[in-house]
């Protein structure tokens, strides 16, 4: 062993040495050949991911794809990357999980000394991301179909001399339209008074920033711009109603929902305690730490426990209207 630290350390001399006298800057060069490395991956890599967002999306607009897995899980991540406004394409965040995933089996391979288990145990980290992923995304969703449903209850008593009128006087008055969607109000008057936008085009621009949460307000306000009618503005109280409803019922879920969550906690607690004390037991200890079966026994088990605990995020959404359009009548 003494051998050893000598030849480490006379051979670290000698490299310092001879680094000093020819100027040489390994670990700098290194470092420095490394980042260009990285960098001309991570381009290459953003190419490749940028066409196909493209295919995707040419892709989308041309079939209407089934609700199969991959798309739940494409439509999991680029609503996640909205809620957080992150202009990263879906395909990179893709490539980004794939890496990691790749990194935790290596990591495990090498801790654990089996393939096998590592991989469930990636699995596992994986779901318990994916559904932290979920959860992100449902409570900035909540928080924005909130904010979203108090300005539509400001708007609509004052929505009688005309959509835009209501929208500049509940601007006006700080505190009714939340700080993150404000900007896209005021933007919205903008286009309207100053950069020469119709109506219907202001509006429909500021639902795409909304989202489908907004459809409802904005195309009865089109309706009643285009239309001018008299007695018309009665069509936005149904939407404070709707809102109210939705409100009523979400509160309600969310006791549900909480206490399921209670529940399933203590029950995976009382399993966790139980298991930390069979591990007392020599026998099984040895079983379930040192052989392979008892490695995949554990790596199943916390499969199991992340995957139950991802099925009762995934349940908890907040409640949305579903409107149905009518049916066309086919031709006989």
């Amino acid at each position: 062993m003494s051998t050893w630290v000598i030849s480490i350390f006379i051979g670290g001399a000698v490299f310092v040495s001879l680094s000093a006298i020819f100027k040489i800057n390994f670990f700098a060069d290194l470092m420095e050949f490394s980042a260009s490395q990285l960098s001309s991956l991570w381009r290459n890599l953003e190419k490749y991911n940028q066409q196909r967002h493209e295919e995707r999306i040419k892709r989308g607009n041309i079939v209407r794809r089934n609700e199969d897995l991959f798309f739940k899980y494409n439509r999991l991540i680029d609503n996640f990357l909205r809620s957080l406004n992150l202009a990263i394409p879906l395909e990179t965040a893709t490539s980004l999980i794939a890496i990691l995933f790749a990194l935790i089996v290596v990591v495990f391979s090498i801790f654990i000394g089996d393939v096998t288990v590592a991989l469930i145990f990636a699995v596992s980290i994986m779901i318990v991301m994916l559904t932290w992923f979920s959860r992100e995304s449902r409570v900035r969703s909540v928080a924005l179909t909130e904010a979203i449903a108090d300005t539509e209850d400001a708007i609509c008593p004052v929505a009688r001399d005309g959509v835009l009128i209501g929208i500049k006087k509940v601007l006006e008055t700080d505190g009714y339209i939340h700080k993150s969607i404000r900007p896209y109000f005021v933007e919205f008057v903008d286009n309207c008074e100053t950069r020469g936008y119709s109506f219907k085009q202001a509006m429909e621009r500021l639902n795409r920033q909304l989202g489908s949460r907004f459809n409802n307000f904005a195309e009865k306000a089109i309706v009643f711009e285009l239309s001018e009618r008299r007695g018309m503005a009665d069509i936005f109280y149904d939407i404070i109603d709707q809102n109210a409803v939705i409100r009523q019922i979400n509160v309600k879920k969310e006791e549900v929902f909480k206490k399921m969550n209670r529940e399933f906690l203590m029950k995976t607690m009382i399993v966790i305690a139980f298991l930390i004390f069979a591990l007392t037991l020599p026998e099984f200890n040895k079983f379930m730490m040192s052989t392979t079966a008892g490695k995949f026994i554990n790596a199943l088990c916390l499969n199991v426990i992340c995957v139950s605990f991802a099925w009762g995020q995934a349940l908890q959404s907040s409640l949305g209207l579903k409107r149905q359009l009518p049916k066309k009548k086919v031709k006989r």
